[in-house]
């Protein structure tokens, strides 16, 4: 996913971006503002990020595979529950995954 510009990538596999791409669509849809937030990987010095998302933010999501995967919809509540929340959209790994990080640049994938 590249945010802003110029702009700043941030990793995810296709399965994790394409329940997140759902998530954000939605609630930008909607014309809601949020943060999103991550925990960044080691390769980048661990931590968390955020960003802060709404309609006039540059988005782009790059899948690295063709085929759509299948929707996994506990996830989506379970993210959606966290968007809608006061503190904004927390990156959660799928239920009954093991957590995952994400890197804002390089080949970190989630």
């Amino acid at each position: 996913m590249l945010y802003g510009s110029p702009s700043i990538e941030i990793s995810f596999d296709d399965r994790a971006l394409q329940h997140l791409q759902i998530v954000i669509t939605a609630k930008l849809r909607r014309r809601e503002s949020f943060v999103f937030s991550w925990n960044d990987s080691a390769e980048v010095g661990s931590g968390r990020s955020s960003i802060w998302l709404d309609a006039s933010s540059t988005l782009y999501y790059r899948f690295f595979g063709s085929r759509v995967p299948s929707i996994n919809r506990e996830w989506i509540d379970a993210l959606m529950e966290s968007a809608n929340s006061g503190s904004g959209l927390f990156f959660l790994p799928e239920p009954g995954s093991v957590a995952h990080t994400a890197a804002p640049a390089g080949r970190a994938r989630v």
